[in-house]
């Protein structure tokens, strides 16, 4: 049987659960916004585990948001964002993205995440976005087009609120030179560790993002906590967004 997501056994009254990190900023907006952990389980639909054990879990997560509408993809490492607006219902998985933005209350979007950067940005209009960001998606600037799409829904970088949720860290992640090279337009000769988060931090303050945080959790390092692609883990969690309505 699925455990509810969200009310995980042993957490402290009044304490967040443990099954989920809670991405600080949101809740005064009306606006959840989490990453799941290894005691929620595994999301990934990729994995060894019995597909009914896995479904049950998404389907947890749709009461534990009171049986909202929920918007996933087929994440590429690209840096294609879906718009979604009210109209449908269940459990919508698109063709290939890596971001969702929802412009009214009441859809919940999910991204499956292992070490790539989970992105939540919001305004306080109830607009939000939740983004997939490895390294590909960082240097495809995924987090730029988002606040781009943002600005044409009336909000300004000034007033929106971002948080990078547990991802690896930049001690922990080593890449290519090439791949070091597209994402910092600087030359090495060598593998060399990048930091996503910060990066992507950096594009959000250059188009004017002032409300940026970042978790302290990495994925290989709290690999207890969270499962890591680079610590070797075929599970995924879930970074996990919406606007409650009004």
């Amino acid at each position: 049987m699925t455990a509810p997501i969200g009310a995980t056994a042993g957490s402290p009254a009044g304490s967040p659960p443990d099954d989920r990190e809670i991405a600080p900023g949101f809740a005064t907006l009306g606006i959840a916004a989490f990453t799941t952990t290894r005691a929620a389980g595994s999301f990934g639909l990729q994995g060894q585990e019995p597909v009914g054990e896995v479904f049950g879990r998404w389907g947890a997560l749709r009461e534990s948001l009171g049986g909202a509408r929920l918007a996933t993809a087929r994440q590429v490492h690209e840096a294609t964002i879906i718009r979604h607006v009210p109209g449908w219902t269940g459990w919508l998985r698109a063709d290939d993205a890596d971001g969702h933005l929802a412009p009214l209350p009441a859809t919940a979007m999910a991204v499956t995440i292992a070490d790539c950067v989970p992105v939540f940005i919001a305004h306080r209009s109830g607009v939000c976005a939740l983004l997939h960001s490895g390294w590909r998606g960082t240097a495809a600037r995924i987090t730029e087009r988002a606040i781009e799409q943002l600005i044409l829904e009336r909000c300004p970088p000034g007033e929106l609120v971002i948080h990078c949720g547990p991802a690896i860290c930049g001690k922990c992640y080593e890449v290519s030179a090439e791949v070091y090279g597209a994402l910092t337009g600087r030359t090495v000769d060598r593998p060399t560790n990048v930091d996503l988060r910060s990066l992507i931090a950096d594009h959000a303050r250059a188009l004017g993002v002032r409300e940026i945080t970042i978790s302290e959790r990495c994925t290989r390092c709290d690999n207890d906590r969270f499962f890591s692609h680079r610590a070797g883990d075929a599970g995924r969690q879930l970074g996990v967004m919406m606007a409650h309505p009004q």
